[in-house]
């Protein structure tokens, strides 16, 4: 929630610790930036549970002197030996914005693309793969007014709005086209709905879900869902299209969909600059998994030509 209050010159002497103020012509908005309530502890699949598993605990650039991302792990239930990484991000604190790319979803055109401009990178705190290919998502995609693929309703759909806020919904169902709406990836149908995974998963699947490299269930996913209080939830691993279901269940995803898969291609990585106003760069990068092969470099080589998405100070 972002509250703002009008104040004149002189009634903005007893506000000058307020986090964020913009100068709006005689007056001045003061503007409170106001966090969401901090993720609890995820219950673990397994017992007992090691040290730290499912513990958020604060990564990046702090917004407003405040941790805007957690991040934690939870072993899968099938699989001791492999943990997922999880990762939560506080909507109120942090906005969203879709970074396209001359491969995904094609186009020269876009004002937002690798890499991150030295501007975007004094306010960067994390970034995350987007979805599969257009030609593999079975949905369409929207951005800076260019519809490259036409919107499918019914698909699990990435929606960022005008603000900076974000949400994750079915198109048409859960989300649909408003003056507000900025861009929109979709990428197949919704993974999770009304808190529960989907009907119909196959720990087995290896393309229902998406081609899986050499036909391997457990290959590298990745999802991104929504909180009933409005956070996105990232989730990463090695692991079946049911682990990654309930993984994003577990995370409190009321809705959720797929995003990339395979060894190749997911990446989260949050940025700490030494100083609170410092660049994001490569060097201050840290990956969500150490297996992850896309590194935080990724989002600042103009060679990275797929879609993300990017975490920002408000």
């Amino acid at each position: 929630m972002v509250k703002i209050r009008w104040l004149t010159p002189v009634a903005l002497c007893v506000v000058l610790a307020s986090p964020v103020s913009a100068t709006a012509g005689a007056s001045r908005a003061v503007i409170y930036l106001t966090p969401l309530p901090n993720p609890s502890s995820l219950r673990t699949f397994l017992h007992p549970s090691l040290s730290g598993e499912g513990v958020w605990h604060p990564v990046g650039r702090p917004v407003s002197g405040t941790a805007a991302v957690s991040e934690t792990t939870l072993r899968l239930p099938d699989n001791p030996t492999v943990v997922a990484g999880l990762a939560w991000m506080d909507t109120n604190l942090l906005s969203a914005r879709l970074y396209s790319g001359s491969l995904s979803p094609g186009g020269l055109f876009w004002k937002y693309t690798a890499p991150v401009s030295p501007a975007a990178a004094m306010s960067l705190v994390a970034a995350f793969n987007g979805g599969f290919k257009p030609a593999d998502s079975k949905g369409g995609y929207l951005s800076e007014g260019h519809l490259v693929a036409p919107l499918r309703k019914g698909a699990a759909s990435l929606v960022i709005y005008r603000d900076g806020q974000a949400t994750v919904g079915a198109w048409g169902i859960d989300v649909s086209m408003t003056s507000a709406v900025v861009a929109v990836r979709q990428n197949l149908t919704l993974l999770v709905d009304h808190a529960q995974p989907v009907a119909g998963l196959n720990p087995g699947d290896t393309e229902t879900w998406g081609s899986s490299l050499h036909a391997i269930p457990n290959t590298w996913r990745s999802g991104l869902g929504v909180t009933k209080d409005g956070a996105l939830v990232y989730v990463a691993g090695p692991m079946t299209i049911v682990d990654l279901a309930d993984m994003l269940v577990r995370a409190g995803s009321v809705r959720a969909m797929v995003l990339d898969m395979n060894p190749d291609w997911p990446l989260y990585a949050t940025f700490a600059p030494s100083t609170p106003g410092g660049a994001a760069d490569a060097s201050n990068g840290t990956n969500l998994l150490p297996g992850m092969i896309e590194t935080p470099s990724r989002v600042f080589s103009s060679a990275y030509n797929r879609d993300f998405v990017t975490m920002s100070a408000r």
